[in-house]
């Protein structure tokens, strides 16, 4: 069984879906690294698409800011930024969308509002929210929080809606009661859309925080020291520093991958009976 289970380990490791991850990066960095060096291999050089640094210039740089204390304060104030506006949603948008899900009354006197203020993007509320907010952390977090809680409670209710009428006739057929229906019947019905929801919302708040830095200033951070990766790209990039915007780049992309990995992973192990392999 060792043996077995061991073959079975190294048979992941090396499968085609690995292979090819990997050579679509090595492909794109050395794409990127030949288009970056235009100048040098044709001798001209007025070629725009050379303004960007190559990747090992960028790599170089990213491995010295490793042992730089902002750049660490930056990760961490953009992850509780984060973190701290999804859990809100979280804990407000699924109780919400239920209650509209289950109460037509309910639903008939908030959606319309919620319908009217759902399409005004986060950012729009960044001016209003630091006039409200005492300080621009909370404003930050509270336009984080919108970037998640809108879709979480339309996932929430469009996956209530979608459960098929017979399951509840069949139940109610059977004496269910109406909290045995929500706890048998809704609630694992809506699971499947809230960790959708979930997923969806994780990445829209890193785009909404990111941009939320940059237009605040950066938050609790005034002096441009670790005030998160959004602002550590906007003043990289004020002071023409293009290596350290790059790095910026991809350490939001990176952090948005790991906490929508995150994410999914959990959607299934809340929701095994989707899972088909």
């Amino acid at each position: 069984m060792p043996a077995v289970a061991a073959s079975k380990g190294i048979s992941r490791l090396f499968n085609r879906k690995l292979y090819r991850g990997l050579a679509s990066v090595v492909l794109f960095f050395v794409l990127w690294q030949v288009l970056a060096s235009l100048d040098k291999l044709l001798g001209i050089d007025s070629l725009r698409s050379t303004v960007i640094p190559p990747p090992s210039v960028v790599f170089k740089t990213w491995w010295s800011l490793l042992l730089d204390p902002n750049y660490a304060k930056s990760w961490y104030l953009s992850v509780s930024r984060v973190l701290a506006g999804f859990l809100a949603a979280v804990l407000l948008g699924i109780p919400l969308g239920l209650l509209m899900a289950v109460s037509s009354k309910f639903y008939r006197t908030v959606f319309p509002t919620f319908e009217v203020l759902r399409p005004i993007p986060p950012l729009a509320w960044v001016p209003i929210s630091i006039i409200f907010w005492p300080t621009q952390e909370l404003s930050i977090t509270f336009v984080t929080f919108l970037g998640a809680f809108t879709t979480i409670v339309i996932n929430v209710i469009g996956g209530a809606k979608s459960i098929d009428m017979r399951y509840f006739q069949a139940a109610r057929s059977m004496g269910a009661s109406n909290w045995e229906i929500f706890r048998r019947l809704i609630l694992p019905g809506t699971i499947p859309s809230i960790a959708v929801g979930a997923e969806v919302g994780m990445g829209i708040t890193w785009a909404v925080v990111v941009a939320a830095e940059m237009i605040s200033g950066g938050g609790s951070s005034l002096s441009g020291a670790g005030g998160g990766l959004g602002y550590f790209v906007w003043n990289s990039y004020v002071g023409g520093v293009f290596p350290q915007i790059i790095v910026g780049m991809f350490s939001i992309g990176i952090a948005g991958y790991v906490a929508s990995s995150a994410i999914r992973k959990i959607g299934k192990l809340v929701t095994p009976w989707l899972q088909t392999r």
